[in-house]
Parts: C-alpha cells; sequence; structure tokens
C-alpha cells in the first residue's frame, strides 16, 4: 500500500496530498487506498513539502514565495515531490503525475487522460521561466464554471488569476442575466449579496490552490466620486453624478462628466488634490477589507484620449500625474501597516513613460503592460525603420499598432522602472475566433511568450474567455506549457495536447484542422488596422477559398465517424466538440462569404450564435458565447467600415 506523508501542516499541501491520492487510485485502481498521514519526520513513502525544509538548494528563487521551484525525486514506492512554496508542491504534484503519462487537455472530469498503468521513477528539478502565469475574468463566465477553471489550472502550471472590479457585477450579469445574446434561456438576475458571496467563494476557491490572487483593475475612477463601478459599461446620463463630486471628473471639451456616457471608461481630474485624496482614501479602505487579496490593481479609466484638460492637468503626462497618485497610495497603504502589492499599468495614455516622475516603492509595485492595439499577425518581424516613438500630446494620441513599437515605449519606462514586469494579452478575446484551426494562434503565443521572457518580462496575464477550447483547447494548454518551460518545443507542446485529445489519430485531426487557416488565413479573418486596407473584408477573390472550408469540414466529419467513441472519456468529448464546431464553421464561412462579396450578413451571424446557444448547456466548460458574439459582431462593424471606405474611395 502507497503512503503520502505531508512534511507540514498547510492547506495547499493537504490538497496536493488529496490530489496526489485521488489520481494514484485511478492509475492503479486495483493496488488498494492510499493512505495519507501529517508526519514532519517520515523517511518513506511519498513526502510532500518544502525544499528548503529538506534542505534542498533554492538559491535561484529570486522570491520563493513568486517562484515556484518543484522538485521530484521518485521511485516506485514514492519519494520526495517538493517545491520552494505550497502552491509550487501542488504544482509538483501535477508534474509527477504528468512524467507518469497523466494529462490534462481541458477542465473538468471530462478533460482530463488518467492512463490505468504503475507508476515509474521520477526524477526532476525546474524553475518556470515566468513569474505570472494565468488569466483575467472575461466573457460571462457562470460560477461554476470558474470554479472548475481555478481546479484546472495548476494542472497545466498556471498560478494567477484576476478577477476584474470590485465585484465582477458585468461578468456575472451577462452570463446570469443574459445580457449578451438572445436565447430561450430565462434570465435568472443575481443579486448583490450573491455576487458579494461568490467573490468570497472565488477567492477560497483561488486559496485552496494558492493561485496568486490578483483584483480590481478598472472602476477606481467612479466609486470614489459617488457613482457605483459596478455599473462599469453601460450607458448613463451625466445627472446621476452628485453635484458634490461633479468638479473631480475629467474636463473634456468644456463640461465634466461621463465619457461617452460609461463610467468605466471615464477619467478623473488627477491634478484635483482632494480628488486624490478621495482616491487614495477609497482605495486604502478596500484594501483594509480584503486583506485575501494578494495584488490590487489601480487601473484609469478603460479609454484612450479622454483626460482632464484643465490647465493644471496640462502641467504634467497622464503618466506622471499616475505616479504621484500611485505613490500616494503607497503611502497609506503603509501608514496603515498593509502590505498589499499593487499592479500599475501601461494601457493607452499610459503608454508612455512618465517624464518626471516615478515610483518611490519599486517593491509593493509591479508594473503591467498591456498591447491592446497590437497587430496578432506577428510577433516581432524585420527591424522596421518607419516605427519611431511619437511623443505625448494630451487626447491626440494614436494607438501604437505592432508590438515592435509597444517594446519601444516599455523601454522608456525601463529607464525609471526597475521592478517586476508582467504582460496583459488579449490572445483569448475576440483573436481567438479568428483563428480557424486554434494552431496559428498557438503558434503566435509561443513567439509572443518568447519575445516577453526576452524584453524583460516576467509572465502574461491573459484577458479573455476562460472557456476557451473550441475546437480544442491547444491555444489555451500551449500558453500555459510555454510559461512554464520556454525551451519545450512548439511541435512537442502540439504532440501532446493532440495525443491526449485525440489518440492515435491525432495527426489526422492535426492537419485537418490545419487545413481550415491554411484555405481562409487568420489575417483575412482579424482584418488587423482594417481602416488601412481598401478590400479587406470585400474581396471576391475569397470567395473560392472560404467555399473550401465546406469540403474541409466534410473531411473532418468523416475522421469524427471514425473517431467517434473511445476507452478514454477526455477523447470521446474532444472529438465530439468538432461536431459542433464543424458546424460552426460552415454558418461561419456562409458569413464569411457574403462579407467578400460585400453583402450584408446579419441573419448568418444570427445562425451562428443560434447554434452556440443550442449546445450551450452541453458544452459550456468548451466556449463562451459572449466573446463569440463581440468578435463576429466586430467583424461586421469593419465590414460596413471598409465598404464605406470603399464607396468613398
Amino acid at each position: 500500500m502507497l503512503t503520502i506523508n505531508k512534511l507540514i501542516s498547510n492547506p495547499v499541501v493537504d490538497y496536493a496530498a488529496e490530489e496526489l491520492r485521488k489520481y494514484l487510485r485511478m492509475m492503479m485502481p486495483e493496488r488498494g487506498d492510499v493512505k495519507i498521514n501529517y508526519d514532519p519526520d517520515a523517511s518513506c513513502g511519498f513526502r510532500l513539502g518544502l525544499m528548503q525544509d529538506a534542505g534542498l538548494d533554492i538559491s535561484d528563487a529570486q522570491d520563493p514565495e513568486l517562484d515556484d521551484l518543484i522538485y521530484i525525486d521518485c521511485d516506485t514506492d514514492g519519494g520526495m515531490i517538493a517545491g520552494d512554496n505550497p502552491r509550487s508542491v501542488l504544482i509538483a504534484v501535477y508534474e509527477y503525475l504528468r512524467q507518469n503519462g497523466c494529462e490534462w487537455p481541458m477542465p473538468g472530469v471530462d478533460g482530463e487522460l488518467i492512463p490505468m498503468q504503475d507508476i515509474v521513477p521520477v526524477k526532476l528539478r525546474h524553475k518556470p521561466s515566468m513569474r505570472y502565469r494565468g488569466s483575467c475574468q472575461e466573457g460571462a463566465p457562470g460560477q461554476h464554471t470558474l470554479n472548475t477553471f481555478f481546479e484546472w489550472m495548476p494542472k497545466v502550471g498556471f498560478n494567477t488569476f484576476m478577477i476584474q472590479f470590485r465585484i465582477p457585477k458585468e461578468f456575472y450579469d451577462r452570463y446570469y442575466n443574459r445580457l449578451y445574446y438572445k436565447t430561450p434561456r430565462p434570465k435568472a438576475p443575481l443579486s448583490l449579496t450573491q455576487m458579494q458571496q461568490w467573490s468570497a467563494l472565488t477567492e477560497c476557491e483561488m486559496q485552496k490552490r494558492g493561485i496568486m490572487i490578483h483584483w480590481g483593475g478598472h472602476g477606481w475612477t467612479n466609486d470614489p466620486f459617488g457613482v457605483d463601478s459596478l455599473l462599469a459599461w453601460r450607458v448613463l446620463d451625466n445627472s446621476i453624478i452628485p453635484e458634490d463630486y461633479r468638479e473631480f471628473f475629467a474636463l473634456r471639451n468644456g463640461v465634466r462628466g461621463f465619457y461617452n456616457g460609461r463610467p468605466a471608461n471615464t477619467q478623473f481630474c488627477m491634478s484635483n488634490a482632494r480628488a486624490r485624496e478621495l482616491f487614495v482614501n477609497y482605495v486604502v479602505e478596500y484594501a483594509k477589507k480584503h486583506t485575501g487579496i494578494d495584488y490590487l490593481h489601480i487601473w484609469l479609466g478603460d479609454a484612450n484620449g479622454n483626460h482632464c484638460e484643465c490647465e493644471h492637468c496640462y502641467e504634467r503626462t497622464v503618466s506622471d500625474w499616475y505616479m504621484i497618485l500611485l505613490n500616494e497610495v503607497d503611502a497609506e497603504l503603509s501608514a496603515a501597516g498593509l502590505t498589499t502589492k499593487i499592479v500599475f499599468i501601461a494601457y493607452e495614455d499610459t503608454t508612455w513613460a512618465p517624464v518626471t516622475e516615478k515610483i518611490n516603492n519599486p517593491e509593493r509595485f509591479t508594473l503591467m503592460i498591456a498591447p491592446i492595439s497590437r497587430d496578432y499577425d506577428k510577433t516581432l518581424g524585420d527591424p522596421d525603420p518607419s516605427i519611431v516613438k511619437v511623443p505625448f500630446v494630451r487626447n491626440k494620441m494614436r494607438m501604437t499598432q505592432s508590438l515592435e513599437e509597444y517594446f519601444m515605449y516599455f523601454d522608456d519606462w525601463k529607464k525609471i522602472w526597475h521592478g517586476s514586469n508582467v504582460c496583459f494579452e488579449y490572445h483569448f478575446w475576440r483573436n481567438y475566433f479568428h483563428d480557424l484551426s486554434g494552431q496559428v494562434l498557438a503558434k503566435r503565443i509561443y513567439e509572443d511568450t518568447r519575445a516577453y521572457k526576452e524584453n524583460g518580462i516576467a509572465g502574461i496575464i491573459q484577458c479573455g474567455a476562460q472557456r476557451s477550447f473550441f475546437p480544442n483547447g491547444y491555444p489555451m494548454y500551449l500558453s500555459a506549457r510555454v510559461q512554464y518551460d520556454i525551451n519545450l518545443p512548439l511541435d512537442k507542446i502540439l504532440e501532446n495536447y493532440y495525443t491526449a485529445a485525440y489518440g492515435e489519430a491525432w495527426e489526422q485531426f492535426r492537419d485537418t484542422l490545419r487545413k481550415l487557416s491554411d484555405a481562409v488565413p487568420y489575417a483575412y479573418i482579424s482584418a488587423q488596422h482594417a481602416e488601412k486596407r481598401k478590400n479587406t473584408y470585400y474581396d471576391p477573390t475569397m470567395v473560392p477559398r472560404i467555399e473550401k472550408l465546406k469540403d474541409i469540414t466534410k473531411e473532418l466529419r468523416a475522421l469524427i465517424k471514425d473517431n467517434y467513441n473511445s476507452d478514454y472519456r477526455v477523447r470521446t468529448v474532444s472529438v465530439r466538440l468538432l461536431e459542433v464546431y464543424c458546424e460552426y464553421v460552415d454558418r461561419f464561412s456562409d458569413m464569411l462569404k457574403r462579407l467578400a462579396m460585400g453583402e450584408e450578413c446579419d441573419a448568418e451571424h444570427d445562425r451562428i450564435i443560434e447554434l452556440l446557444v443550442k449546445w450551450e448547456d452541453e458544452y459550456e466548460t468548451y466556449f463562451d458565447i459572449c466573446i463569440a458574439d463581440s468578435a463576429l459582431s466586430t467583424i461586421k462593424r469593419t465590414s460596413d467600415k471598409i465598404k464605406s471606405l470603399n464607396i468613398s474611395n
């Protein structure tokens, strides 16, 4: 009988022991029970604990609380499974199981491949390539799908998750109140009390696994000034702004109020000392009440070119005022004895580094770059001499359009900022639905991760749907694995995923899916910077290529039929999910064909959403209709814009 001995008393290590026991039992169901003990002096069986307690070297961990070293030295009867923090012990358990043939292509019990076999010896020591490896709540996740995602994260090497706003009401509403698409399912609005309880549940689910908890983001420019940030992106009238607070809102075109009616997009008057004081006090009080948060994200409004135009705000750049504000937040947090970490963001107007100010206490802060307007057609190409930095001009900026350009501005930040850095990426936002095979986006993520690492960025938090497993989870899986080990070959990650998901026919599935993006390229669907291209969607020469998609789905359906059932549930689900995907591609091809011919496509768009609604109950873990609808609707709007440009030209 196998024994698991916990060398330390810690809830994450307790969970790690239970997970090891569960999967060992699944691998060897006829070998008998697996006992778990707490025994700091154990010298046999599996031993779970901290590397430093066992006298193992952790000198390459710059910060043992953040850098997840793992150590495995096991034979067929057990051995040491350790890490430099409790979270890394859990990750080490999953890595031990992976070395024994286990894989987790998708979340949930239907997403795991657990072979039935005896365990083999494993000896491994590894430091993950990136410190922060994770995701940010986006789209329309239900609480149950969030919980399932948290359970999956450490299995593939993720260690970080971010919740947006003080309470993620916008995201709960999208799912439960059916805000984002027409559906026969009745609305089931949540009370604020339920949302608060589930926010606490979310913290507990992450703490159970040692996941680094990031929280906040936008909204701080609303709550301190009498407007509820939970209204987020709703369009509201300026009359709801309390008169006593109106002076604190950004002055734009002679008026202080909401920017385009949306609170979350609205900036405030940062030169106003009283406004900053209210802002700082609100942040500090929030931090006092939410001590479970590891990193509090303090961002400005979610829009560019709309900062305050009063004469005093003009005295400094937006980033300089931002530094002043953050230093005041830091001072008050320190006075209150709070060690909460702060993440500040180089995003839109703050892409430009400050000129005169800098962070006073770098130990508290992490800088996040957010290249939302970058071109996803490529990572870094050959140096382009036409790309030059432009000076910051208040409210007359141009959004950067390539990763190369973002790095040029990030270099200016690094001249005055020498602390830790992380990237807020958007691969799993609308971009996810621009790649018909999933393999083009995965390759981009692979290349991007290596580029970020080379440019001094210690991790990626993906701003995109947690339900991004359609047609499969290869891009999401790769995002975790390449950050865990940047030296893993791209082809090997692909083979690992496709073998787990599709078994012996994995190469046929890989090649057939690849034909989809070969037929209609990512660049055509994404329409990057479409306003500069005269015929991005309207292109009748694309019609024959679009028509090939249905021939490819016919081929894929034959492959599905031959592999419809498997001894492993994950392979059955992966193959049957492709049934829905074939129908999705067929309907999407109808939409693309009309766009290529310069015709309206509203009916085709609606037919796609109807399909996803039909299958949501069965497959909602794997696709997010909110993000799908957003991506498809953006394609329609871009097409309308291109057609108007064609007419005018």
